[in-house]
C-alpha cells in the first residue's frame, strides 16, 4: 500500500506556486499591460532627466530676458550710431575711437580709478582691524556685529544725502569743526581732490562692516592650533595677526579686493547724488564724474546711445581684465602653496 503512494505519487511534479491574487490560467486578465507599464517607466526616465532642468529654467529665462539680451543689444548698439528717437546707422568702431580721443572719457576713467584706490585702501584696511577686533571675547559681540553692518543697511541715497550737508561748503558740519580749528573752510563741491575724498568717504562708510564682517568669518575659520603654536613660539598678538592670521585669509583678502574694485568701477549713486543738480556731470569741472556717471550722461541726456554703449563695454572690459588678474594670482598662489607643502612632506620623508 505505501509503495502504491510513493510509485502513484513519487512521478508528479508539485504545482507551482503562485502569487496571491494571480491566476495561472492561459486566459487570465490580470496581469498588467505591457504598454501601460512602458510608458509609466518612459514617463518616469523623462521626469528623473528633465525635472532638474525645468526647475532651474525660470532664472535662465530671466537671466536671458534681463542679462542676455541687454548685453547683446548694448553691443550691437555700440557699433552704431544711434540718437534717442532715430533709426541706428552702421559706425564700426568709430565710436570706441571717438572713446580714446575724448577728454571726457580719460578724465571720467582718471576719476574712478583715483576715488576707488582712496575708498577702496582704507575701507579695507579699517575692515581688517575691525574684524580683527571682533574676533576676540567681548561683551556684547552680537550688539557690534549688528552694528557694523548697519551702514550698509541704509540706502545710497539717504547716507549721500547725509553726508552731502555733512561737507557742505557753507554751513556743513566739517567746515564749522574745521573753522573751530582755526582752519580755512574746504570748497568740499567745487575742488577736485576734496570732492573725491568726500565721495570716498561715503563709500569707505557704507562697507567698511560688509567686508569686515566678510573678513570675521574667514578669521573664525582658521584653526586656533596655529595660534596655540605661535603663542607657545613666543609671538605677541601682532606677530599672530602678521603672520597666521593674514596669511590664512589671503583668498579672502584677495575676493574683497577684487570686489571692492568691480564696486568701485561701477561707482554711480554716491558721486551723481553728492553733486546735487550738477551731479550728473561730475560737478561744474567734471571733477568727480565716474564712468558711470559719463555714461549716464552719454545716453540719457544727449541721447548718443551708441557711444554710452561704447563706454559700458569698455567698463566690461576692464571687469573682465580684473576678474583675469584675480584668477591668475589665486592661480599662483594655490601653486606656490602646493609647492611649499610639496617641500615640507619632501624634508620630513628625508
Amino acid at each position: 500500500m505505501a509503495t502504491s503512494v510513493r510509485a502513484t505519487g513519487g512521478g508528479s511534479a508539485p504545482p507551482a506556486a503562485q502569487a496571491p491574487g494571480s491566476s495561472a490560467g492561459p486566459g487570465s486578465h490580470s496581469q498588467r499591460p505591457a504598454g501601460r507599464s512602458g510608458w509609466r517607466s518612459t514617463l518616469y526616465r523623462l521626469d528623473l532627466k528633465a525635472a532638474p532642468y525645468v526647475f532651474i529654467a525660470p532664472f535662465f529665462l530671466t537671466f536671458a530676458a534681463f542679462g542676455l539680451f541687454p548685453l547683446i543689444y548694448t553691443g550691437w548698439l555700440s557699433l552704431h550710431r544711434v540718437e534717442l528717437g532715430g533709426s541706428a546707422q552702421w559706425r564700426g568702431l568709430g565710436n570706441y575711437s571717438a572713446l580714446a580721443t575724448s577728454e571726457f572719457f580719460w578724465n571720467a576713467l582718471a576719476n574712478t580709478f583715483t576715488i576707488g584706490v582712496i575708498s577702496t585702501v582704507p575701507q579695507l584696511l579699517m575692515a581688517l582691524c575691525l574684524a580683527h577686533l571682533l574676533n576676540y571675547k567681548l561683551r556684547g559681540r552680537g550688539f557690534f556685529r549688528v552694528a557694523v553692518l548697519a551702514p550698509y543697511a541704509t540706502s545710497i541715497a539717504a547716507a549721500t544725502l547725509v553726508f552731502a550737508q555733512l561737507f557742505n561748503t557753507d554751513y556743513g558740519l566739517i567746515n564749522t569743526a574745521l573753522g573751530w580749528l582755526g582752519f580755512d573752510p574746504v570748497a568740499w563741491e567745487s575742488s577736485k581732490w576734496p570732492a573725491q575724498i568726500a565721495i570716498s568717504v561715503i563709500v569707505t562708510w557704507r562697507w567698511t562692516g560688509y567686508n569686515a564682517l566678510i573678513y570675521l568669518a574667514a578669521m573664525q575659520a582658521v584653526p586656533q592650533d596655529l595660534y596655540e603654536a605661535a603663542a607657545l613660539d613666543g609671538a605677541s598678538r601682532l606677530r599672530q595677526f602678521l603672520s597666521v592670521t593674514i596669511p590664512s585669509i589671503r583668498p579672502t583678502i584677495l575676493f574683497t579686493v577684487v570686489v571692492s574694485t568691480i564696486g568701485a568701477t561701477q561707482l554711480f549713486g554716491e558721486p551723481m547724488l553728492f553733486g546735487g543738480s550738477i551731479g550728473i556731470s561730475g560737478g561744474s569741472g567734471n571733477q568727480f564724474q565716474t564712468l558711470s556717471l559719463l555714461m549716464y550722461e552719454k545716453g540719457w541726456v544727449t541721447g548718443a546711445l551708441g557711444q554710452a554703449s561704447a563706454i559700458a563695454w569698455v567698463m566690461l572690459l576692464l571687469l573682465l581684465i580684473i576678474g583675469g588678474i584675480q584668477a591668475l594670482v589665486s592661480r599662483s598662489n594655490r601653486g606656490r602653496g602646493r609647492g611649499r607643502s610639496r617641500n615640507e612632506r619632501t624634508k620630513a620623508g628625508s
